[in-house]
């Protein structure tokens, strides 16, 4: 069987493949349905199969018998595995975590932030408007997201810039089963020790005093009687504040990528500001920060003629499924209104991102204001820098504008 080039899928891998992974994804979707990977996991390719896999068969994040698969044995600290963290989990064990958290992230719960945001995204733009200059990556698309959810979890705003560093080095701790660990976990290691260090010193300071924030909500949760033990609110505290913000970035700084690329559609969307949900929605879809997911087979499965044994694990290829032309009328065109199929940019099934509800708020307002507010927009460049996370999250997005 043919094997695919090199590049990592999720995201990362050489230059050309991160700046445009289109043209091998396409190729994969309509030769290779399903392939192995030279990384190790079979992958799937369609939009029909990727569905399968997400919602339809017994799969997971880890093997059938529980053992983690992912991130196999590389915990920074003795109270601190990332293994723990929800998104790792399956069954029972991640229904209960996810359960003790999801309430702060339910869509009621999340349009209450809708003013915060909003202030935040202002303070952006009027800074941007002050120096007659815009990095949409370091001025907007990581301010807005990182803000938040230190504000979420009430973690002190004089540390987003740490925080932000940290937690694109710790990506690379989801790569360790498929690279080198001296490679993938000489830049997850460290920056997993700084965020355990950082959060084992404020829930203890939050213990004395505690708030209305995430934080202190995540310390006294109770559902049924069942409250976190210390080590599982470090790791949920780690986790949520990396998964908080680190694709939100990506996921704003390539939607106004795309919108400069596409000058006829981002005219669609200044004269009608009502189109910016599709237009985040789009986005996902055209180009996410995450090419794909992965799970391990609980069960045995049948992708087109191949039979998979339980514990295969098989890599949902959401950036080829998104433009599958099975699934969408013109895939290949970016389109602010489009209807129709649902993108896989969020995941889905169990493991649906739980964060979703958020990241379109802060997409949609991040993006509407920066439009309505900035007239004239033209990119500097339209090759990009890379930050150094695991996923496809612009380090600089300069543009030029003209009030």
């Amino acid at each position: 069987m043919t094997e695919t080039p090199r590049p990592s899928l999720l995201g990362v891998g050489d230059e050309a493949f991160r700046e445009n992974p289109y043209p091998l994804l396409n190729m994969l979707r309509e030769n290779q349905p399903l392939l192995k990977t030279p990384l190790g996991p079979w992958a799937v390719t369609r939009y029909a199969d990727v569905s399968r896999l997400l919602r339809d068969v017994a799969a997971g994040m880890r093997k059938k018998d529980g053992t983690p698969f992912i991130i196999p044995d590389v915990s920074a600290d003795d109270a601190f595995d990332p293994n723990d963290f929800m998104l790792l989990q399956d069954g029972a064990a991640h229904t209960r975590l996810r359960k003790l958290v999801a309430k702060a992230f339910t869509p009621r719960m999340v349009e209450r932030l809708r003013p915060a945001v909003q202030r935040v995204c202002d303070s952006c733009i009027d800074r941007v408007l002050e120096k007659q200059s815009l990095d949409v990556a370091e001025d907007l698309a990581r301010v807005v997201p990182s803000t938040v959810i230190c504000m979420m979890l009430g973690v002190p705003l004089a540390d987003r810039p740490r925080f932000t560093e940290w937690t694109a080095h710790a990506t690379h701790a989801l790569a360790v089963q498929f690279a080198p660990s001296d490679t993938a976990m000489a830049r997850a290691r460290p920056a997993l020790e700084k965020l355990v260090e950082y959060f084992l010193a404020l829930v203890e300071e939050r213990r004395k005093r505690l708030g209305d924030d995430l934080l202190s909500e995540l310390i006294r949760a109770e559902e049924d009687g069942d409250r976190l033990t210390s080590a599982e609110l470090l790791v949920q505290c780690v986790g949520l504040l990396g998964a908080g913000f680190e694709t939100t970035i990506g996921l704003i700084s390539l939607g106004v990528r795309q919108l400069l690329l596409h000058p006829d559609e981002l005219s669609r969307l200044v004269a009608d500001p009502g189109l910016v949900a599709s237009a985040v929605e789009e986005c996902l879809r055209f180009d996410p920060p995450i090419l794909g997911t992965l799970r391990v087979l609980h069960e045995e499965v049948e992708f087109h003629g191949q039979s998979l044994p339980v514990d295969t694990p098989v890599l949902a290829l959401l950036g080829a499924a998104n433009r599958d032309p099975r699934a969408y009328e013109d895939p290949e065109r970016f389109d602010v209104g489009r209807n129709g199929a649902p993108h896989w940019g969020f995941g889905g099934g169990a493991h649906f991102c739980l964060g979703a509800h958020l990241a379109r708020l802060e997409a949609q307002l991040a993006i509407g204001t920066l439009v309505r507010r900035v007239p004239n927009l033209e990119l500097t460049d339209a090759k990009l820098t890379w930050s150094d996370s695991l996923f496809r999250v612009p380090a600089s997005l300069p543009v030029r504008f003209r009030t």
